[in-house]
């Protein structure tokens, strides 16, 4: 009995729980060294004391907010969208160009041999007919409205552009949230494999020392050493994935090669309250594809519309002024006048268009009601999904306490040595795969938050109550 007590004090002065009983060892936790178990999850935002820090250089402190500035301006899809904005604009002031006068002036020299005449003169007739210059201006004044119509086309793709830029602004923001939000799962795993790797290393010193007190066989010490092993590849590929998802988030916001950043920021729960008939309420007037899809119904319309122009005229006034004949600068003239120019008609070519053009239309139109179907559905599915993760987590919470609980319990048995090592193993890779699912929920829930902000055209902030009203 005495050589007993004399070894668990041996055991409580090399572990350093010389503050606790031997009553309390395995009922009591060393709060100091295993906080309670609030301290796993996320702290809220604002905490002065919380930073984390991945495996690069303190240089830029990183926040979603900044990554979405940076991903506005340096995305090339955005910057590619902009500039169609651009061109687009260009081609509208193309079609009003048709109301401006066209000029054009011409010089040449041409020789004639007349074949008629020389057979009946019984000689030959050569004439050589120079043009110093011929300036001819004409005015389009009226095209019975073909005009206005183009341009109403070009109008309508301009406004199309613009809407398409705002649907790639939203994919963008949306890939870039995701993206931050898988960087911050990454520094969870990472956090939860180092601190597996202190515990289990913490393991082997504790199963060497009570093999070299006699205590347990060898056998414990080899079994702690493999898990030390297996918890340090896993630190390894936990700080690859946070480097993959650097790399990942730096080509959504379009800048590879920026300096390196610390992310100031951590995944947090903040739950939101919008029904699902309230997101369709946001989608009908936030959500570009939507009027897109009625842009382009339009365009269609009036295609088909400028098509039954095709029968009609266009009325303008031409002036010319030539210097020219027999020699460069033998003699000059003049004319000018209006003239109403009637295209040709290919009656049946131009029915067959207008056919063509009014199924074009009826197309569009089923294409637009296409895209309202497919937008409620990606709602539906955004909604569903982020109900379900939100549901997940109270419980993804519970499995961490319970597993912290019964971890801590395993490592005070281990201790005074009524456990052994593969229970101890089991307790810890449990709560160590507790904290990993806590963690994916979290980053879930977000990535599902962000998909429904996608779906809806428009983000779900605190700031708008009118949209969103935080959980109590």
């Amino acid at each position: 009995m005495f050589k007993k007590i004399i070894i668990l004090c041996l055991i409580l002065n090399f572990t350093g729980l010389n503050a606790f009983s031997a009553d309390d060892i395995g009922n009591t936790v060393n709060e100091k060294e295993y906080p309670a178990a609030d301290a796993v999850l996320p702290k809220k935002t604002g905490d002065a004391d919380f930073i984390i820090e991945g495996s690069v250089e303190k240089n830029i402190d990183m926040t979603l907010d900044k990554c979405i500035e940076l991903a506005l301006g340096n995305n090339p899809q955005i910057n590619a969208a902009f500039h169609d904005i651009l061109a687009s604009d260009t081609r509208i002031k193309q079609v009003w160009s048709n109301y401006f006068p066209k000029l054009s002036w011409q010089t040449g020299y041409t020789r004639i041999r007349q074949l008629q005449l020389s057979d009946a003169l019984g000689r030959n007739l050569t004439f050589n007919y120079y043009i110093l210059g011929q300036v001819t201006l004409q005015q389009m004044l009226y095209d019975f409205g073909v005009t206005q119509n183009q341009a109403t086309i070009r109008r309508l793709d301009y406004e199309a552009y613009k809407t398409t830029l705002g649907a790639t602004i939203n994919d963008i923001i949306y890939q870039t949230k995701d993206a931050y939000y898988n960087l911050l799962f990454a520094f969870e795993n990472k956090k939860v494999a180092e601190d597996t790797v202190n515990k289990f290393e913490m393991f082997y010193n504790q199963a060497k020392a009570f093999y070299e007190i006699g205590m347990n066989p060898k056998v414990d010490v080899t079994i702690a050493e493999v898990n030390l092993s297996n918890a340090k590849l896993q630190l390894i590929q936990a700080d690859n994935a946070v480097n993959l998802a650097i790399a990942k988030l730096n080509n959504v916001m379009g800048v590879p090669f920026i300096d390196k950043y610390n992310v100031q920021e951590r995944l947090k729960y903040e739950p939101v309250d919008i029904t699902f008939n309230g997101a369709i309420d946001i989608a009908r007037e936030a959500r570009p594809e939507l009027k897109l899809a009625e842009l382009k119904v339009e365009s269609a319309n009036q295609t088909l519309k400028l098509v039954k122009k095709s029968y009609f005229p266009t009325l303008s006034v031409e002036g010319q002024f030539q210097i020219g004949g027999k020699h460069w600068t033998s003699n000059h003239g003049y004319n000018i006048g209006g003239y109403l120019n009637f295209p040709t008609v290919n009656g049946m070519l131009i029915k067959n268009e207008i056919k063509e053009a009014r199924y074009l239309y009826d197309k569009e139109i089923a294409n637009a009601k296409n895209t309202q179907n497919q937008i409620y559905l990606e709602i539906q599915n955004a909604y569903l999904l982020l109900e379900e993760k939100k549901n997940q987590m109270p419980v993804a919470m519970l499995g961490v306490k319970q597993a912290k609980e019964n971890y801590e319990l395993s490592y005070g048995r281990y201790r005074v040595g009524e456990a052994d090592p593969t229970e101890l193993k089991d307790a810890q890779i449990n709560y160590q795969q507790a904290q990993l699912s806590y963690y994916n929920a979290l980053y879930q829930y977000n990535s599902a938050k962000a998909s429904l902000e996608k779906a809806i055209g428009k983000n779900l902030n605190p700031d708008n109550s009118s949209i969103v009203k935080l959980g109590e």
